[in-house]
């Protein structure tokens, strides 16, 4: 496990924010491990239902200060499969909002079939 995060590219853009969510804990370990190799900064949640809760706030914050959300969210990594609210149905939420217009959206997932992927680029998913 070490080895791979020796082979991390530090950016060092700690002006970048990336939200993450997964509902394994492994998981969110890797990400936060990956993105502090990286320098640049996360947020972490459990689920969809509990990352769109934290974009909101980021939005009305945003909305208070005269800032784009995406000035402080500059993307969101979420898996597929999550209790509550799964990755599809956030990345939907993502999409249809124009508070998030710009912020791409990255899945990540073991679910590597064609259907998935296909299921991810029809509500608006930027990478899969």
């Amino acid at each position: 496990n070490e080895m791979m995060f020796r082979s991390v590219v530090t950016v060092d853009r700690p002006d970048l924010t990336v939200f993450y969510c997964d509902d394994s804990s492994v998981a969110r370990k890797q990400i936060e491990r990956t993105l502090v190799a990286m320098g640049v900064k996360g947020v972490a949640a459990f689920n969809g239902r509990q990352m769109w809760d934290e974009m909101e706030k980021v939005a009305t914050y945003a909305q208070a200060v005269g800032k784009p959300a995406s000035s402080i969210i500059s993307l969101v990594l979420t898996d597929i499969e999550m209790p509550e609210m799964d990755g599809y149905i956030l990345t939907k939420k993502i999409k249809s909002d124009p508070r998030f217009n710009g912020i791409p959206v990255v899945m990540h997932s073991s679910l590597s079939g064609m259907s998935n992927q296909k299921l991810g680029l029809s509500v608006g998913v930027d990478e899969y």
